[in-house]
């Protein structure tokens, strides 16, 4: 199909919550490039197999983007669309390597779309419960000659505070002024306990999302949104001791707390990807994320070698100016259908 796959996914719009037409499009195309087996599994993630080995690479994209549609065309060696990079191009690599090659005896290869990773990740927690993997891949851009070792975690923060009502003249603190001074303590004080020498996947940092305010009359109420994104070894204990001493008569409402993952660098599948990284011209690098992603989720519940890869560059994920070079995409391909021939090989 070549990049005509990745076109039409990208011509079904599908934000999360509302990926079936998208499924049943990339479960049909599985079919046609020669999969054993293609459906939609009970959480509606699109699954495609092949081999029937004991040993399994389950090579885990994202289906669902975010939202706002962004018109497919191609301009000169550029491919536009919501989702060419983040992360329908990683994913419509995923499915042409895996068509690309017959895993030998021993081995299947096991490719899923899945739903939600962009809102409660629904479609990846099914498949941690269902599926035990030998190796694990992630579909998410690094450019085509980077490997993703990790991604940083995540918390989500609301902070709601309250206040009598006072005259403007009266000199004492509104309660949009305490959610202003509680913000910019929080910050100083994830400055505090970061490195600044240290690279931004080592650092904690928060990230203010939204702030809403109101008044009945008789009370002021102010809130904030804030997003933390993690650092490795950071607790939610120490993070809500931090801010329980900036809080003041505010609350503080923590929202589910993701760990962040890093992978290790010295196994067969790290080394598979350095020598098609290699053998396609390139120098190989390896990347850590401040994002988030599945990885978070389902890596340490299996155990297995890891690691992320696909095309794209990260810094146009969730922009009105994604695209993808389609170049690159085909040299994506061509990697990853190299590294799992020599993995599944040894």
């Amino acid at each position: 199909m070549g990049i005509e796959l990745l076109e039409g996914l990208l011509a079904i719009y599908s934000p999360s919550h509302e990926e079936q037409l998208a499924v049943d499009y990339l479960v049909g195309a599985m079919r046609t490039l020669g999969y054993d087996h293609a459906c939609a599994d009970a959480a509606g993630n699109a699954v495609g197999t092949r081999g029937d080995g004991p040993n399994e690479v389950l090579l885990l994209g994202h289906i669902d983007t975010v939202a706002g549609f962004i018109p497919v065309r191609r301009e000169g060696g550029l491919l536009y669309g919501r989702g060419a990079v983040d992360a329908k191009g990683p994913l419509a690599c995923f499915v042409e390597a895996g068509a690309a090659f017959q895993p030998p005896p021993g081995w299947r290869i096991t490719v899923i779309g899945a739903v939600g990773e962009e809102s409660e990740s629904n479609g990846a927690l099914y498949v941690c419960q269902h599926h035990h993997p030998q190796v694990l891949i992630i579909g998410e851009p690094s450019q085509w000659d980077r490997i993703t070792l990790g991604f940083k975690g995540s918390l989500w923060l609301d902070y709601r505070v309250q206040h009598r009502v006072t005259h403007t003249a009266s000199g004492q603190e509104s309660a949009p002024e305490a959610a202003v001074r509680f913000w910019n303590g929080l910050k100083a004080w994830c400055d505090s306990v970061s490195d600044e020498a240290r690279p931004a996947f080592y650092r904690l940092t928060p990230s203010l999302r939204s702030m809403r305010s109101d008044s009945d009359g008789f009370r002021d109420n102010a809130s904030l949104r804030i997003n933390f994104r993690l650092p490795p070894g950071v607790t939610l204990e120490q993070i809500n001791a931090g801010l329980d001493q900036l809080k003041g008569d505010g609350e503080l409402l923590f929202g589910e707390f993701i760990p962040a993952f890093k992978a290790e660098k010295n196994t067969a599948l790290v080394r598979s990807f350095l020598a098609a990284v290699r053998k396609a011209g390139g120098s190989p690098v390896f990347s850590l994320k401040t994002g988030t992603s599945d990885m978070n989720l389902v890596a340490p519940v299996w155990g297995c070698p890891a690691v992320a890869y696909g095309p794209g560059e990260s810094s146009l994920d969730h922009t009105p100016n994604e695209h993808l070079t389609i170049s690159e995409y085909q040299k994506s391909v061509e990697i990853l259908t190299n590294a799992l021939s020599s993995l599944t090989s040894l």
